[in-house]
């Protein structure tokens, strides 16, 4: 017998502000829109790259304000919802009042004509729902990311025990490097705080976090390579910035990695005349990332400094 596959856990918003959720809730279903208007049944290739590669040009055709980062993004996520997804992963849907209903994958993919979030696949809903104040700050981060969807699978731990009724520890990690926890939880936050907190950090005086109708789209955004933690966007829109987070120290492995992330932005996302910039974020750096760094001209390196103080 086969042992069974790990489940994945993703969070979905049913329509901006969850304002399908009902529907979907009462009609057992998850499903999406972004104005492709076809049934999609035998299109979903098994990399959402290729994919992606076919319809991008047909979402831009009906979509002509959009950029080429919204759809990417876009195409990446209907592709994760329709095929990506296995039967009895989870999902988590906001109800936008504090909770999250929670279901199985029921179905693969089919078409509903005519209606809203007309790619769909069948949810089994569960009776318990979640209840956003008893989630860590971290999963709470997460479930709250902007974007339609998110995947959650690295807090299944935490989820499952919510899901049992349980209170996880306060302190969640999953890092075997990391020996004390509060320094972990402190530096898991670092991609949310830099996010949050943009405006004021001296990035934020030439660029902004990518952004698509008011909505930030820049975090954790996919590339073939791997999630791009942070892609932004200078204010004259000229260039693209990618910025790549470390926990600790940066070895000069994060080079060829930022390279990657770069080499997919041009040729995938930047629009004609635009240039794109690396940055690397780590509490500190290395003599072999300084050497990697002396022959890179588009690529700079910045440490981030926790501190913690309290005053009477």
């Amino acid at each position: 017998m086969q042992p069974q596959s790990p489940k994945s856990y993703y969070r979905i918003m049913a329509g901006r502000k969850s304002v399908h959720v009902a529907d979907c809730y009462q009609n057992g279903y998850i499903g999406a829109d972004w104005g492709i208007v076809e049934d999609l049944t035998g299109k979903f290739t098994d990399q959402w790259r290729d994919f992606n590669k076919e319809y991008i040009p047909i979402f831009l055709a009906a979509n002509p304000e959009k950029s080429k980062v919204a759809a990417g993004l876009a195409c990446s996520m209907l592709h994760t919802i329709c095929k990506g997804m296995q039967l009895g992963d989870i999902v988590l849907c906001p109800d936008g009042n504090g909770h999250y209903y929670v279901g199985e994958v029921a179905s693969e993919y089919y078409y509903a004509e005519g209606i809203s979030l007309p790619h769909r696949r069948k949810v089994q809903w569960y009776e318990k729902t979640l209840n956003r104040d008893d989630m860590s700050t971290s999963l709470k981060n997460s479930t709250g990311s902007i974007g339609t969807v998110s995947n959650v699978t690295k807090y299944s731990e935490e989820l499952g025990q919510l899901l049992e009724g349980k209170q996880p520890a306060s302190l969640q990690h999953s890092d075997v490097t990391v020996e004390d926890p509060t320094v972990f939880a402190l530096e898991k936050h670092l991609e949310d705080f830099l996010v949050h907190n943009w405006a004021s950090t001296e990035l934020g005086k030439d660029y902004m976090v990518f952004e698509e109708d008011g909505e930030l789209v820049g975090q954790q955004y996919p590339s073939d390579t791997g999630p791009i933690d942070i892609l932004a966007i200078s204010k004259d829109k000229k260039e693209l910035l990618v910025v790549e987070l470390k926990k600790g120290r940066a070895s000069d492995v994060v080079v060829g990695q930022i390279q990657r992330y770069m080499g997919y932005v041009i040729d995938e996302l930047a629009e004609e005349g635009q240039s794109v910039r690396g940055i690397i974020i780590a509490l500190e750096d290395d003599l072999r990332l300084q050497r990697a760094l002396r022959v890179t001209n588009n690529i700079e390196f910045y440490r981030y400094q926790v501190s913690f103080q309290l005053f009477k």
